[in-house]
């Protein structure tokens, strides 16, 4: 029953920690190009009380196994794209595809993007393309983006080339892409916050978008939503609910056995 008390109290645990991960979907789901998440569990070490043999036909072919409840062991993002939703905006884009934009981040560093919600700062070099914190957006060669023209006659390609339209009607290169990369396991890049995040060993080293074979297309114009379903989140939380409360029943159960055993001189 000491065990019982444990196991449930992993559970309990484990369905806490589920209901955070859930909750912080269902706060996102207005986030643009949020990805949600999905917490993943495993069992833990087993008690082996007779372990499974047979000899000259006899013996017992099973084992008897009692486990020590769960734990968990990863949030899974699920990196499918949102629903793209259209702005009118000539600095709003989005990726159709498995790309992520660059950014420079707060502490000079590279990190990823996929809300393509831009802004535009003003800075020594000029009229800069930057989030909507103020981190500038690099182009492939990571250079900062100069814009010192109307934006409004910004044009982008589905490859990310820039260009705009001058009073003439003249359409001019802007001689700069916007830097689109990709990742071997997009799965292992790290949440950093502000809809950011960073790579690393697991994730693998950024690959410009046009080494990788399949290019992503970028779609100026529109901003990509966040691919949260209110409905799955809220089943997913009854779920979890319940798991934790059948949890504490076993604790409650444990406990009123372990009452009775210690009556038993009474």
């Amino acid at each position: 029953m000491m065990r019982a008390l444990w196991t449930a109290g992993s559970g309990m645990t484990a369905q806490q920690l589920n209901v955070d991960v859930i909750s912080n979907n269902l706060s996102n789901v207005n986030t643009t190009s949020y990805k949600k998440e999905r917490l993943e569990f495993k069992d833990m070490l087993y008690d082996t009380l007779n372990r499974a043999y047979l000899l000259d036909g006899e013996g017992n072919p099973v084992n008897l196994q009692v486990g020590h409840g769960t734990a968990p062991v990863a949030t899974q993002k699920n990196f499918q794209i949102g629903n793209l939703e259209k702005t009118d905006n000539p600095l709003d884009f989005a990726i159709d595809g498995d790309g992520f934009f660059t950014v420079l981040g707060p502490r000079g560093n590279i990190v990823y993007t996929r809300d393509g919600s831009f802004k535009i700062s003003v800075s020594d070099n000029g009229n800069m393309l930057t989030t909507s914190d103020g981190y500038p957006v690099l182009d492939e060669s990571g250079v900062e983006i100069i814009l010192d023209f109307d934006v409004s006659k910004l044009n982008v390609s589905p490859e990310g080339e820039m260009s705009y339209t001058d009073e003439n009607g003249v359409v001019m290169p802007l001689g700069q892409r916007l830097g689109i990369v990709k990742f071997p396991n997009r799965h292992g890049l790290e949440s950093v916050g502000s809809n950011f995040y960073s790579s690393n060993s697991a994730s693998g080293e950024a690959v410009p978008d046009d080494e990788t074979g399949v290019r992503s297309n970028v779609m100026q114009y529109y901003l990509e939503s966040s691919n949260v379903q209110v409905v799955e989140e809220m089943v997913k939380l009854i779920v979890a609910q319940r798991a934790y409360e059948i949890n504490s029943k076993a604790i409650q159960s444990a406990d009123e056995m372990l009452g009775i055993a210690n009556n038993l001189k009474r």
